[in-house]
């Protein structure tokens, strides 16, 4: 399949990809695209046909031609969710190199500082890189950080919820198409694909298509208050923001669909779970509840250093509610309002990973004798479907779950310096100084996902080639890459040793012919 891809003049007037064979699965597909549009994997790649309909990059993109082409288009993440865009992180690898190579031959620095060059230039010639700070000063080729002349006007915090506001709005009314509906109930669904408005939208989607509108009578207009409000109470931190709630809430509503649990729980049950994964990290401020406690923040001190975090986003949730033009739970009963709000503090509390073994030893000991009728039982089940979904990032491709590490990475590595600077005791997974990308995840993914991920898949056999297996591969590579680093490091050290050596051999025979 030949597809021709008309997309911004900086990057040519076309992309010819070929998708052939069966060899060609949906992550090869993306990668393709995204090498083809020198796209960083932060980028969002959308694709529209001849009529704008938007559709999703597959290997099953029907044939096309210059005349029936699909239009790409490559639009930058926003800035203050990312770790480093690869651009600037190669960019400064390729500085650093050079620098280091000072005293090495002159043929090496001049192709490495060809290379900076020549990459400087490609920046600069790439208008859709001014998000990232980088622009073209007039009658100046050098590349200028932070320039007083942008390409675009800088928009206040406010400004921009509400411009993302009016789009929502605009787009609300729109008809999402059949295969991204089917496709959002998956778990390999591509958030970076998405912009904040467009994830609004598809989060009234899942509330539509769940019937909740009809079955509680909630207004479509103060549902989309609502999704704004939760919105706009998401931090800009690199990991615990809105696309890591539209994240969750995605997977909790893929596994809704997939377990069949439609027929299994009632739907104010289903609506607890999808509202509370949507609001399981509201206003988190990019520190856990173990720095909260020993910087005795304000939160701690509020919950007496009980879940601050979870007992907080819980807070923020039902203040949203409490505001009669975002409040969906309005118009039921007493009752049910009071089993909505029970059954949501549970879920969200239940996201504190200190209770982690509590739940899943519960869950462990239940599973076996599960009975869908029992109260408890489902309580039970609805915290661990909640803790899945907020931890099921490795149960995606990794071409969407790579960049997440990324992201979290960074949060981790901003509370340790903090840690330190401040004299309190250091979180050693979240020490740049001892912490790896790979070795962050092997035992992160060997003693809490596969366990986690096992037990729910004996309930749901269903779950093992959605949710469990895509956790297995995940751990292999990255034990790859943990074997490859340690192999790596083996090989510097024996060189450094060998210099030695060689070193000492030398002086040994200075020191004879003397």
């Amino acid at each position: 399949m030949v597809t021709n891809v008309p997309v911004a003049s900086v990057l040519g007037p076309y992309l010819h990809v070929a998708l052939t064979g069966p060899q060609v699965k949906g992550p090869l597909c993306h990668y393709l695209f995204r090498a083809a549009a020198e796209a960083g994997p932060h980028h969002i790649l959308k694709m529209y046909s001849t009529n704008g309909s938007m559709l999703n990059i597959s290997p099953r993109l029907e044939a096309n031609s210059e005349d029936s082409y699909y239009r790409l288009e490559v639009v930058a993440a926003d800035k203050d969710s990312l770790l480093f865009p690869v651009s600037v992180l190669r960019l400064h690898h390729l500085e650093s190199k050079a620098t280091e190579d000072v005293g090495k031959t002159p043929d090496i620095i001049c192709e490495l500082k060809s290379q900076v060059e020549s990459f400087k230039r490609k920046l600069e010639s790439v208008e859709h890189l001014s998000w990232m700070g980088l622009f073209k000063e007039d009658g100046d080729q050098q590349l200028s950080k932070f320039s007083p002349k942008p390409l675009t006007p800088h928009l206040s915090a406010q400004e921009e919820r509400q411009q993302v506001r009016r789009k929502f709005l605009n787009m609300s009314s729109l008809q999402v198409t059949e295969e991204v509906r089917e496709h959002l109930k998956t778990p390999i669904f591509d958030n970076w694909q998405w912009e904040e408005a467009e994830m609004l939208v598809l989060l009234q989607v899942m509330f539509t298509d769940l019937d909740f509108l009809t079955a509680f009578h909630i207004k479509l207009e103060v549902l989309q208050n609502f999704l704004f409000e939760v919105y706009c109470h998401y931090n800009s931190i690199p990991f615990h923001n809105f696309r890591h709630c539209f994240c969750v809430t995605q997977m909790m509503y893929g596994l809704i669909w997939l377990t069949d649990l439609r027929s299994k729980l009632s739907r104010i049950d289903l609506l607890i779970m999808l509202t509370s994964a949507l609001c399981h990290d509201l206003d988190h401020p990019g520190y856990n509840n173990v720095y909260q406690i020993n910087a005795q923040t304000d939160l701690a001190l509020r919950y007496n250093d009980i879940s601050p975090l979870e007992n907080h986003h819980c807070a923020v949730a039902f203040g949203i509610l409490s505001k009669p033009e975002c409040n969906i739970l309005k118009n039921l009963t007493c009752e049910q309002y009071k089993h909505i709000r029970g059954g949501m503090i549970r879920c969200i509390l239940a996201t504190d990973m200190a209770r982690h073994n509590e739940i899943l030893n519960k869950f462990r000991i239940m599973q076996p004798v599960f009975d869908f009728t029992n109260k408890d039982h489902k309580e039970v089940l609805m915290k661990i479907m909640v803790k899945v979904s907020d931890i099921s990032n490795e149960a995606r491709p990794m071409t969407v779950a790579e960049p997440w590490l990324d992201c979290l990475l960074q949060e981790f590595f901003n509370q340790s310096d903090t840690e330190k600077l401040k004299g309190l005791p250091v979180t050693p997974f979240m020490d740049r100084d001892k912490v790896s990308k790979p070795s962050s995840q092997t035992n992160f993914i060997r003693f809490v996902l596969l366990p986690l991920f096992t037990e729910l898949t004996k309930l749901f056999p269903c779950l093992e080639q959605h949710i469990l297996e895509p956790v297995r591969r995940a751990l292999e590579y990255y034990s790859d890459m943990e074997r490859a680093n340690k192999q790596d490091c083996h090989l510097k050290c024996c060189g450094g040793f060998t210099s030695s050596l060689f070193l000492v051999g030398i002086m040994s025979a200075i020191s004879k012919s003397l």
